[in-house]
């Protein structure tokens, strides 16, 4: 079975074609092969607006989802005629964008008459630690899905079945990144940036918050952690009388902000692993590519056995390849009608902070 899927929840158009098998009995480790996976990205497109504008998303999702479409099918060495199922994530995301990847979908299903399976965004996400390694049960597991729209915990007994356990209740992780990234004067997307600064600082010059650290509740918080940082800085400011922050403050700033984000996230990790009992770990989204959450996260997997599966970076970022989940759904017989309609909600626009 040859798989084209396609991915415009967000910012980031992509295409990706997957071969897999789609018997039911096929198993849980008979895991779809990529053959391809394009990304056409927009961050130029919002740079300058400090976060994701859904309308120029929605435009840009028009211009590039065919030419992603074709470029997927190319590197994959294959035609249309070759395709025998059309996926698309229809849930979360922003409502228009969502919009412009379901229309491409629906159009190519009726062309080709070839069955239609929508996809959960944040299934996807867990699900690139499946397609990461194919060669290893990830599921059952706790997923945590971490990105610039989400900050939420699963549990999940397979790649279709996951119970949310628990989830932000302001900023999602990477929105505050990108917010905080703009109060210190840095670039957007965030999460690089305030990364990049924080190497140079001292992750314990600002004793920030940690919201729900000890709270039982499996939820995040990281809208105080925010407005912290905002009062350090004007702090700092108005004693040294400078408009901008010191390059140094910048990256004790970053450092410490930084921290603060990455122990929430473990501890609220954690949390869901000791209350489910469940022994594997699976992360999804793109804040899961920063280097001081793996490496911290690692540590305290390590130390509690618990096995942990993150995908490699291109795996981490909005792409189309992780709605290789939809050959599960199809073996299943869950297709979707063509008057299937897209669902938004959780992913909320960018706002400067």
């Amino acid at each position: 079975m040859i798989l084209l899927a396609i991915e415009t929840t967000c910012d980031e158009t992509g295409a990706a074609v997957l071969e897999g098998p789609t018997f039911p009995d096929a198993g849980p480790l008979a895991v779809p092969r990529i053959l391809s996976s394009v990304v056409s990205s927009q961050i130029g497109l919002h740079q300058r607006f400090g976060g994701v504008v859904p309308e120029i998303a929605s435009r840009a999702h028009v211009r590039q989802v065919v030419p992603m479409i074709d470029e997927a099918l190319k590197q994959a060495g294959l035609g249309l005629k070759d395709v025998g199922a059309i996926a698309v994530a229809t849930r979360p995301g922003l409502v228009g964008a969502l919009v412009v990847g379901l229309t491409a979908a629906k159009a190519l299903a009726l062309a080709l008459d070839v069955p239609l399976v929508a996809v959960d965004h944040l299934e996807g996400h867990l699900y690139a630690c499946q397609l990461a390694h194919p060669d290893r049960q990830v599921y059952p597991c706790v997923g945590l899905v971490v990105s610039g729209g989400h900050s939420s915990l699963y549990a999940c007994n397979g790649p279709v079945d996951c119970e949310l356990l628990g989830g932000t209740i302001d900023d999602a992780a990477g929105e505050a990144f990108d917010k905080v990234a703009s109060l210190l004067g840095l670039g957007y997307p965030g999460g690089p940036e305030i990364e990049r600064a924080a190497k140079a600082g001292n992750p314990k010059a600002f004793a920030f918050p940690r919201s729900f650290l000890r709270d039982p509740r499996l939820a995040f918080s990281f809208s105080g952690l925010k407005t912290a940082v905002l009062y350090a800085l004007r702090g700092q400011n108005e004693e040294r009388g400078a408009v901008e922050p010191s390059p140094e403050l910048t990256a004790d700033l970053a450092a410490s902000f930084q921290e603060a984000v990455v122990d929430v996230l473990v501890a609220k990790t954690l949390q869901a692993l000791d209350r489910t009992g469940l022994a594997r770990l699976g992360v999804g989204g793109g804040v899961a590519a920063n280097g001081r959450f793996r490496e911290k996260l690692g540590a305290a997997m390590a130390k509690k056995g618990i096995e942990t599966f993150i995908p490699p970076l291109a795996l981490c970022t909005d792409n189309a390849a992780m709605a290789g989940v939809a050959l599960l759904k199809l073996a299943a017989g869950q297709t979707a009608d063509l008057d299937v309609d897209v669902t938004a909600g959780l992913v909320r626009p960018a706002q400067r902070a």
